[in-house]
């Protein structure tokens, strides 16, 4: 047993503050240096809003300083920090709602990718040690009125000495805090549990809210229904496939080079996603509120694009080789093949993307109505890229094959990304092939769309998920592919080659709603044609 004589609860707020201060903000503490200069001038305006913080935690702090209360939260506070600080120091990431609804989202597969030696260091470290202290430490409260009266005095103090510290350098203070909005998404604790009040906030919100149709007046077009022909419309969510790196779209390294030979692969040069993490990028694209006006609690009790299909006599399938919809697939059929038994394809917690096109041919030749077959890969998610994809595929080398990238040369990074798209090329390239060898019988198309980028070092950030108006361009713009056949141009009036003299048009996710109500033929009052992507190049009258 520790041999420590009790202490008062403010002694312990002090020291938890200083720790919290000190142990969990080198992030920051770096972050700030970069921008204010590390001369004698450039500690002043660091130094004062570390006063702040500490001031602002031990305040914070003495509000729960009670029995039962203290030690616990101090211990979650811990643990929980120390693991914020892991992925920060890591990957660069910066925690907001978004990124702790991508957290709390994630499935299996994606969290062991994430363990790791060193994250359990920083857990043992700066999380368990800490709290096992703590906790052992014997604190002496007062009664209730002694202990009220003292934690009134400290606030007073408290709040005192925040104006008198502010007033040292409000001009610098304000301007920082004006001009560097990502400050505040640096700050631990007051980042995460920010975070998860919104995120609680937003399911309390949706909870609430009744939920509402969209597209109750949605039907297909005469011409639509008179086609001889069945349809199938196959559209493939990719994961964290960024342009930047997509050799269709003029990268020096040829990652595509199976749908280069299919020769009539529209790619799309100067698409956006609607978020930076799967868990927004997802529910946006589907949704009809685009990203400006995009609302994670709206969406979840809204429908979207594949209801207002469904309700227009489509059939609409979802497979998943993810981590789920995130809602959207929620009123059709689900098929989730992430965690088959397939030896070929898959091992250890996942399956590779090649198991979306299983039964494939099978599900062509039984094919009853006319069908729109959505396929949400694995992809390129990270930081295990090398898991993505089968040996065959390792064709850039050496190639980084731990999760902590940040151990990793760039160049290992790059490979085992490349080479992630190099099995997506293949996998999509499958796909068109067998959509092809069926278009005698049925209509069949491919669109392909990532559900954001990914940060390979740049700026020294990794993956994704950063807040979207600091995210760099390789998290927001996205490849975008679509293929044809030659019975399905004919029977949707699609002109390619108007297509092509169009594919690097400024577009975003907030277009794949409308286009592809526009595309299949749906009329209906939520339809919006300056936001259809194929309305230009569409015949107004398609031929059966």
């Amino acid at each position: 047993m520790l041999n420590i004589k009790p202490v008062r609860p403010e002694f312990v707020t002090v020291l938890a503050s200083l720790f919290l201060l000190t142990g969990f903000n080198t992030t920051l503490w770096h972050h700030l240096l970069s921008i204010t200069g590390t001369d004698s001038n450039g500690y002043l305006l660091p130094l004062v809003f570390a006063a702040l913080l500490f001031i602002v935690f031990n305040l914070l702090l003495t509000v729960v300083a009670f029995k039962h209360v203290l030690k616990p939260v101090l211990v979650v506070l811990f643990m929980l920090a120390s693991g914020v600080l892991y992925f920060m120091n890591q990957y660069g990431v910066m925690l907001d709602a978004g990124m702790f609804r991508n957290l709390i989202e994630t499935n299996t597969t994606e969290v062991l990718d994430l363990l790791s030696f060193k994250l359990f260091m920083y857990l043992g470290l700066l999380g368990v040690l800490p709290s096992w202290l703590v906790w052992k430490m014997p604190i002496r409260y007062r009664r209730w009125p002694a202990e009220l009266l003292s934690k009134g005095l400290i606030g007073v103090t408290c709040a005192a000495l925040m104006a008198g510290v502010a007033l040292l350098n409000y001009q610098g203070l304000s301007s920082l805090l004006r001009n560097h909005h990502e400050l505040r998404l640096m700050i631990v604790p007051s980042n995460f549990v920010g975070a998860a009040i919104s995120y609680a906030h937003e399911q309390i919100v949706s909870a609430k809210a009744p939920f509402n149709t969209l597209g109750a007046d949605a039907r297909r077009s005469a011409d639509a229904l008179a086609h001889p022909r069945k349809s199938l419309t196959v559209l493939v969510i990719g994961e964290s496939a960024r342009a930047e790196n997509v050799g269709l779209l003029g990268y020096a390294r040829d990652t595509t080079p199976e749908l280069a030979r299919e020769g009539d692969v529209i790619a799309f040069g100067n698409v956006y996603s609607c978020g930076t993490e799967t868990a927004v990028s997802v529910p946006c694209m589907f949704s009809n509120m685009g990203r400006k006006h995009y609302d994670a609690a709206t969406a979840r009790r809204q429908e979207g694009l594949l209801d207002v299909l469904k309700r227009a006599g489509y059939d609409v399938i979802w497979r998943d080789n993810q981590s789920g919809c995130k809602g959207t697939c929620d009123r059709v059929t689900v098929q989730d093949v992430s965690n088959e038994k397939d030896t070929g394809l898959c091992a250890g917690h996942e399956c590779r993307d090649a198991i979306l096109l299983r039964d494939l041919q099978a599900d062509i030749d039984h094919l009853q109505h006319d069908t729109v077959l959505v396929l949400h890969q694995m992809g390129s998610h990270g930081p295990d890229y090398f898991k993505r994809y089968p040996s065959e595929f390792e064709r850039f080398t050496p190639v980084c094959k731990s999760n902590a990238l940040n151990d990793c040369s760039r160049d290992s990074i790059v490979n085992a990304y490349d080479n992630t798209l190099l099995y997506t090329d293949h996998v999509l390239a499958s796909l068109i092939d067998i959509l092809r060898k069926n278009q005698g019988t049925v209509d069949t198309a491919m669109l392909y769309l990532s559900d954001h980028g990914e940060s390979l070092g740049e700026y020294n950030l990794f993956l994704h998920g950063t807040p979207y108006m600091l995210a760099p361009e390789q998290q927001r713009h996205v490849p975008m592919l679509a293929w044809f056949s030659d019975s399905y141009r004919q029977s949707f009036g699609i002109d390619t080659d108007c297509l092509l003299k169009t594919r690097n048009d400024a577009l975003s996710q907030d277009n794949l709603f409308h286009s592809m109500l526009g595309l299949l033929s749906v009329t209906t009052d939520v339809y919006s044609q300056p936001l259809d992507m194929f309305a230009q190049c569409r015949n107004v009258k398609a031929k059966g």
